[in-house]
């Protein structure tokens, strides 16, 4: 058995272990490190996913699957969705071999233990070593060790969709290549949450920060399909130099199993979701991110309900802004384009029910 560590808490993880944990876990774990509230959380190591495939006996078998169809650079889509299923149905019919599922399972006991909740909730996160916007999948309000382990395996088949495969395809990259880190994090019971940009997407203009939001949980303004409350703040001296509320019909909540959509309460409907101090928090959160990452930020962060302000506000993930000046759109268009487009080409029923069960991608 190997001795090579393969779960790190957020406290152990930082930026050069982007190639073991995948972006977004060495992100959370150097933003730990550097003191900004996160989660508690760890994350569960690339090598760990190459143990499973290993020991398992599932690498082997999807290399002949993917042996057996052959090159897939040029091919139809049917050809990518017969992979895509062929791939995903022998990682999720796999049992978690012992030594990892206890690997697995002592970390979430000890997550649990340390905040003083049994069967706490948690959000299943994909971490990629490169970034690939859209495409793989998160899971949110898990909870007990049975969901978080199948959930796990869920997100690294997330890897092999049909686009997933036909993007790797397109670009020459091995249809097996993507292996992903996952990230367990405590779910934060969120009054609000949402978006945050040091520099406008759309024009490149780094004077100000760009604040979108919603009650309830962040997927609810990252899925771009709601209307949500927009500030625009002066970085030089921290004004509100534009507001605007959006009619909130609907947010996205924990349910007793996952979260889903549910109708906001009328008196909350064209009420801002941040406060003017939330606002300032936020305001301070992203410039702090960015003088410490060292470049301009795209973060998403929330208000938890279960603390009292100021000291409720969390990250949930950071990583470097992209500026696309040549489209035009609000920075929830240019988040909508990257993470719904897997929900291109669905019908409407479909698309409702991929929505319901929250396998948000980003």
């Amino acid at each position: 058995m190997s001795t090579e560590k393969l779960i790190y808490w957020f406290e152990e993880a930082g930026k050069e272990h982007n190639d073991i944990l995948g972006k977004k876990c060495a992100n959370l774990g150097e933003t730990t490190r550097l003191g900004i509230p996160v989660p508690p959380g760890f994350a569960i190591s690339i090598n760990l996913y190459r143990q499973f495939l290993e020991e398992s006996g599932a690498g082997k078998e999807m290399e002949k699957c993917i042996a057996k169809i052959g090159d897939l650079q040029g091919r139809a889509i049917p050809v990518y969705k017969e992979a895509g299923k062929a791939l995903q149905t022998i990682l999720l019919t796999k049992e978690m071999p012992p030594s990892l599922k206890n690997e697995i399972v002592s970390y979430y006991e000890q997550l649990c233990k340390t905040v003083g909740l049994a069967e706490m909730a948690v959000s299943v996160r994909s971490a990629g070593t490169e970034s690939r916007p859209g495409m793989f999948n998160t899971y949110l309000n898990v909870k007990g060790v049975e969901n978080v382990l199948q959930k796990v395996k869920e997100v690294w088949a997330s890897a092999y969709t049909p686009r997933g495969i036909a993007f790797r395809a397109k670009k020459g990259i091995p249809a097996l290549k993507d292996e992903l880190g996952v990230g367990i994090v405590k779910m934060v019971n969120a009054k609000s949450a949402g978006i945050g940009f040091t520099v406008d997407p759309v024009t490149g203009d780094d004077s100000q920060i760009i604040i979108e939001a919603n009650w309830g949980l962040g997927e609810g303004v990252v899925s771009g399909i709601e209307s949500v409350d927009r500030f625009i703040v002066t970085k030089d001296n921290k004004e509100i130099k534009e507001r605007n509320i959006g009619k909130k019909l609907k947010c996205v909540v924990m349910l007793d199993d996952g979260a889903g959509w549910k109708e906001t309460p009328s008196d909350k409907q064209s009420v801002p979701c941040l406060s003017d101090d939330e606002i300032a928090q936020v305001v301070e959160l992203s410039l702090k991110l960015e003088k410490l990452m060292g470049r301009p930020q795209d973060i998403e962060w929330a208000f938890d309900s279960d603390f009292s302000f100021p000291d409720n506000l969390f990250l949930l993930q950071t990583r470097p802004a992209k500026v696309h000046a040549s489209k035009v759109g609000s920075s929830t268009d240019q988040l909508a384009d990257k993470l719904i487009g897997s929900l291109k080409g669905m019908d409407f029923s479909k698309a409702k029910d991929k929505i319901k069960n929250m396998e948000f991608r980003f």
